[in-house]
């Protein structure tokens, strides 16, 4: 087994491990259960707060976004609105097709040497890793918002109606939830792909599949406490409200798995502003996308650049008249 997703599974097997045996064997309820979780969601918030305040601070000189159809030009030629918008307005249309259906993604190919016709280069549309990167991020934010209801009181009727609509359907008790199997497929054949498909597993490191493996264990752990092996929720709903007012207090019959799963979300949240999950709140701060290509409308000088003795025709031509009269050149002033 290739050493890259090797000792990522291995650290991700070793933290449920540290958790399970720590609470079930040395009786650590407290740390892992109240102490790791604040420390985690501290980091998370600085981390992330640091991270974005660093890109907005980051100078941007020049329009550097990244188009793919016509810039507006003269009237008579077709500009792409979306690809290559020139107001905040397009721009704006443009984030949010790219944020919430991720319009680039959509649009990407893979390049690959046909056999059949003689290592001809031939590209095919990507549309599986569309699908599996918009199944994976919809159904983490429905599974993240349906947690929700455990850390508030009452619970919002929003939060109700998802709950509803995502366990809708019934093949016994309790009812499954769809977003629950649904990201675990979906982190799956994200894992398998950059296992699998050559040209992804090559540039692949082992901060990739960190995140992927423990996102599996995280959404593995909690379909077994719901499914097989039937925690307390009440006990849970009352620790997760003694988080949020700051009162906590360490439920009664919650054994060694249910803290194994919120130590593995909380390495989750100190890894999330350390890595590229970092996107997330990165994609609204690049330049790439939230310019506006308005470069043959408006003159765009670098702010840095210093201030250089320029050469104007006028002064060209009074430097020069004479020579260029005896010439035959053409002037615009005759004396």
């Amino acid at each position: 087994m290739n050493q890259k997703y090797l000792i990522p599974l291995t650290t991700v097997f070793l933290l449920f491990l540290i958790a399970y045996t720590g609470v079930q064997g040395a009786g650590l309820q407290v740390f892992f259960g109240i102490v790791f979780p604040y420390l985690a969601v501290i980091a998370f918030l600085g981390g992330f707060v640091y991270k974005v305040f660093g890109w907005a601070s980051s100078a941007v000189p020049f329009r550097i976004p990244t188009t793919c159809g016509q810039q507006k030009s003269l009237p008579w030629i077709k500009q792409n609105c979306i690809d290559n918008p020139d107001t905040p307005g397009k721009v704006f249309l443009r984030m949010l097709l790219e944020i919430f259906l991720f319009r680039s993604l959509f649009r990407n190919t893979k390049a690959a040497f046909n056999r059949n016709e003689s290592n001809k280069l031939a590209y095919s549309w990507e549309i599986f890793l569309w699908l599996g990167a918009l199944a994976f991020h919809y159904s983490l934010l429905v599974v993240i918002l349906r947690h929700l209801r455990f850390f508030t009181a009452p619970v919002p009727a929003c939060l109700t109606w998802l709950e509803y609509f995502d366990g809708i359907i019934q093949l016994g008790l309790p009812g499954i939830f769809i977003s629950g199997i649904v990201l675990l497929a979906a982190t799956l054949f994200l894992l398998a792909r950059r296992i699998f498909d050559t040209k992804v597993s090559y540039i692949s490191q082992a901060a990739d599949y960190f995140p992927l493996f423990l996102i599996i264990a995280i959404a593995t752990s909690g379909i077994f406490m719901r499914y097989f092996t039937k925690v307390d929720v009440i006990g849970i709903k009352t620790f997760t409200m003694g988080l949020v007012t700051f009162s906590p207090v360490i439920p009664q019959g919650v054994g060694g798995l249910f803290y194994a799963h919120i130590f593995m979300v909380s390495v989750l949240f100190i890894y999330f502003p350390l890595s590229k999950l970092m996107h997330m709140g990165g994609v609204m701060l690049s330049p790439t996308r939230n310019m506006a290509n308005n470069t043959r409308a408006k003159r765009h000088v670098n702010p840095w650049n210093y201030d250089v003795k320029t050469h104007t025709y006028e002064e060209y031509e009074d430097h020069f008249r004479d020579k260029m009269i005896e010439a035959g050149l053409p002037v615009d002033k005759k004396e």
